[in-house]
């Protein structure tokens, strides 16, 4: 399984709007310049993630965005999916899915263990913890 730099990317700008904005809002200019995306990508980003309710807009003047929760109510899964979809490895490991060869199939386990480890990483990691880290790292 591999992460578009569309999901990559959302991360990094969910994540700088986690520590620059506050009560401020935060340009996607701005954002760019800190992260060095282009803001044409960021904003091709930013319009799904405003639509799953993760991001607010504000018009005019001194606009841009913010988030709508608190960082430790965001998990990475939570913003990946929103860019990425499912993030299991293959169609069969989602728990939706059946072949005629479910019940004899081996591999198939071995996709749901990969499938559920990369849930509890990304599920269990909040925007918040990635605020920490990026704290630590800066006094490293």
């Amino acid at each position: 399984m591999k992460i578009s730099t569309k999901g990559r990317y959302a991360l990094r700008l969910m994540l700088d709007i986690a520590l620059t904005g506050g009560e401020a809002p935060v340009s996607l200019r701005d954002v760019a310049q800190r992260q060095d995306i282009s803001d044409k990508y960021l904003e091709q980003i930013i319009t799904p993630l405003g639509r799953a309710g993760l991001v607010r807009s504000v018009r005019g003047a001194g606009g841009g965005y913010l988030l709508t929760r608190p960082p430790e109510e965001y998990t990475v899964g939570e913003i990946l999916r929103v860019l990425e979809g499912s993030l299991v490895p293959v169609i069969c490991a989602e728990a939706k899915s059946c072949c005629c060869r479910a019940e004899q199939c081996v591999t198939q386990e071995i996709w749901e263990e990969i499938a559920a480890a990369v849930s509890s990483v990304v599920d269990h990691t909040t925007l918040a913890d990635l605020v920490e880290r990026y704290h630590k790292k800066q006094q490293e």
